[in-house]
């Protein structure tokens, strides 16, 4: 997997150096053909990775029938850029050859006007459908369904279903099940192909479908779906409604982009990014977006900077404290990142709730009084040695083993409560606990300095 990244990472790497080198020497032609033979996410890849200016020339050479699935794949922020500067009658010509599903994605980025036209050129049973998939939030499995399926009765032969494939000349692709519904358009279970093809024409479709294969109410979360689909080794399943009635399907593919916005989102947030922003956006916009934060984390800075203030008559009897200190707030807040990653991904993966937290809780603090045992013990060797004083080693380990406890606890508890209140805890977890590591670490350190060195 990780090669498979690697060669991946390699490959766009590649690409748009040939890229940049064509668009430097004003070759249109040559970058008109290397853009020809790429995929419209690769092409996405591409344009995410100019600057604006020659990201708007880039885009004028893309093909016009592959702009609408580029389209899909861009992230939010570059996608509405390019949209406000077409042309209403191109962008209606680029959304004509999207699947339901990826114009439903699209459709919520573009402007009323446009949106309006796409409607009024769309035939009466793709309206329909298009319709269908707005009714719900795009997180949900209702906004991630493509409503183009193929659907059988329980009470005909394999062979009639054959035959009826046969006759539909268009089968929606990445079609590897059929499903199976009632009169009334009511869920009853699964035909995969294989099954269909492998086994004697004459049985009924009720004989060998498969009806374990459980259906997704519409309302369910994406990240939910995705981890069905992991779970139970999913290609597609079936979407229903709060009667059964089946309303689409989700696929593999779908999934995938889940998975990755998951990923993308989870990593961006603890820097307290967006995972939608333009990596190349302008300056001022990018510098507005940050300070944000770095505000946030100025005001936790000057707290701890408070606290050390508070010992300030200490350090200057005791210099050894000031050069020490960093290390007891370092190793907090490394300590407490650990617990804070692994249970932030315990509650997006669903594995971690209030049921199994007290047996964390206790995990993770034995974890820490082991670990800050060991390191607190090298730190007052090292320490009692550099300044040759015993009493500054002892005092060093204790506090280092108090803040590893204290931030184990912190990095366990912050996620929960930030959850509790609605704060993602990907955003704002990370300035938290930087901060109580720090306050912690300063104030036990140079207490335990002020009571017993002074």
């Amino acid at each position: 997997m990780a090669e498979t990244g690697s060669q991946s990472a390699h490959n766009t790497e590649t690409r748009l150096e040939r890229l940049t080198r064509a668009l430097d020497s004003g070759a249109a032609g040559q970058v008109r053909y290397l853009l020809t033979n790429l995929h419209a996410a690769e092409i996405a890849e591409l344009l995410e990775s100019f600057p604006h200016g020659p990201r708007e020339i880039l885009w004028e050479l893309v093909d016009p029938e592959d702009r609408g699935e580029t389209l899909v794949h861009l992230n939010d922020e570059v996608r509405n850029d390019l949209i406000r500067e077409m042309e209403t009658h191109d962008l209606v010509a680029a959304t004509e050859t999207l699947d339901i599903d990826d114009l439903v994605d699209l459709l919520q980025d573009l402007p009323g006007t446009v949106t309006n036209e796409i409607m009024r050129s769309m035939d009466k049973q793709n309206r329909v459908r298009l319709e269908s998939i707005l009714l719900y939030d795009e997180e949900t499995a209702g906004g991630l369904m493509n409503v183009d399926v193929v659907t059988v009765r329980a009470d005909v032969s394999l062979d009639v279903v054959l035959r009826y494939l046969r006759l539909h000349k268009d089968v929606p692709s990445t079609t590897d099940t059929l499903f199976v519904v009632d009169r009334n358009d009511r869920y009853r279970g699964a035909l995969p192909l294989t099954t269909l093809l492998t086994n004697d024409p004459d049985l009924m479709v009720a004989a060998v479908m498969n009806r374990d294969i459980k259906a997704i109410p519409a309302s369910t979360l994406d990240v939910e779906v995705a981890r069905m689909f992991e779970n139970h080794d999913l290609v597609s399943a079936p979407v229903v409604n709060d009667h059964n009635k089946l309303l689409g399907r989700i696929t593999i593919d779908d999934v995938v982009d889940v998975i990755r916005d998951d990923a993308d989102h989870s990593l961006m947030r603890m820097a307290g990014l967006d995972e939608e922003d333009d990596t190349f956006a302008p300056i001022i916009k990018s510098a507005r977006r940050r300070a944000v934060w770095l505000g946030i984390n100025l005001l936790t800075a000057f707290l701890a900077s408070w606290v050390i203030g508070r010992f300030q008559a200490t350090i200057e009897q005791v210099v050894a404290l000031a050069v020490l200190m960093p290390i007891v707030a370092s190793m907090g807040g490394i300590a407490g990142s650990q617990t804070l990653i692994i249970v932030i991904r315990g509650l997006a993966l669903g594995k971690v709730g209030s049921t199994n937290a007290r047996w964390l809780m206790y995990k993770e603090l034995a974890v820490s009084v082991i670990n800050g045992s060991i390191w607190a013990i090298v730190v007052a060797v090292v320490s009692g040695l550099w300044f040759q004083n015993a009493n500054i080693g002892l005092i060093i380990a204790v506090a280092l083993i108090i803040n590893l406890v204290c931030a184990a606890a912190a990095g366990l508890s912050i996620p929960f409560l930030l959850k509790r209140i609605h704060v993602d805890p990907a955003h704002a977890g990370t300035v938290i606990l930087t901060t109580i590591t720090d306050v912690v670490g300063f104030m036990v350190f140079l207490g335990l300095g002020t009571m017993f060195l002074i």
